[in-house]
């Protein structure tokens, strides 16, 4: 189903003609280079490296004017968004680190959620194009998913409490938070960030 929200059209990724992959992992790379340096500190490296990963129709796509202007996957907590190829991953990041990679990110990005609840849609890997940011692509996407799914209610988990912009963002939308994971105290000290944060939206 397309949805037409101001000058974006809501599609799922594996419904336009377009090549989307490419864009939606360079959306992917700009959010999260900085959690992947170990691997690569070249945004063109990871974004190559990760194209391959993600599960075409469990993403939604913002398109303006033939681009992806932002990417945001929902699940049933049982699907995936992502899968790995450990092949795919040594290829761009060599042997070593694309191994690595294959072994934690796998854990990462695709461990089964515990205790899911039923009717709910798991909201994942929300991402803007550097040159859409501000102009509220997230937030289309997202109404669009909340607007367009059959779940009850929507959860979107592990969102570092340091993320104003984002929990701004979800706030707006109507998401509460409902559990945090507190960080140990020397990886709160690395990493900068105190709690990760669990968050329901729930449909009125």
């Amino acid at each position: 189903m397309n949805s037409e929200v101001d000058k974006y059209t809501i599609v799922k990724a594996n419904e336009t003609d377009l090549d989307v992959r490419k864009q939606m992992s360079e959306i992917f790379a700009e959010g999260f280079t900085q959690w992947l340096v170990f691997f690569s500190k070249d945004k063109n490296i990871i974004a190559k490296a990760f194209a391959h990963m993600f599960v075409l129709d469990q993403f939604y796509v913002a398109i303006a004017d033939g681009e992806v202007a932002g990417v945001t996957a929902c699940t049933d907590g049982k699907e995936k968004s992502v899968r790995l190829n450990r092949k795919e991953l040594r290829k761009h990041l060599g042997f070593i680190k694309g191994s690595m990679a294959g072994i934690f990110l796998k854990k990462e990005f695709e461990a089964p959620y515990e205790n899911f609840p039923p009717n709910t849609g798991s909201i994942e890997f929300v991402g803007t194009a550097p040159k859409f940011r501000g102009q509220g692509v997230a937030s289309q996407i997202i109404q669009h998913i909340i607007e367009n799914t059959p779940f009850n209610d929507y959860v979107i988990e592990e969102v570092a409490d340091t993320n104003t912009p984002a929990m701004r963002l979800y706030e707006k939308l109507g998401f509460e938070e409902y559990k945090r994971k507190p960080m140990p105290e020397k990886i709160a000290k690395k990493i900068g960030i105190n709690n990760y944060l669990s968050l329901k939206y729930m449909k009125r």
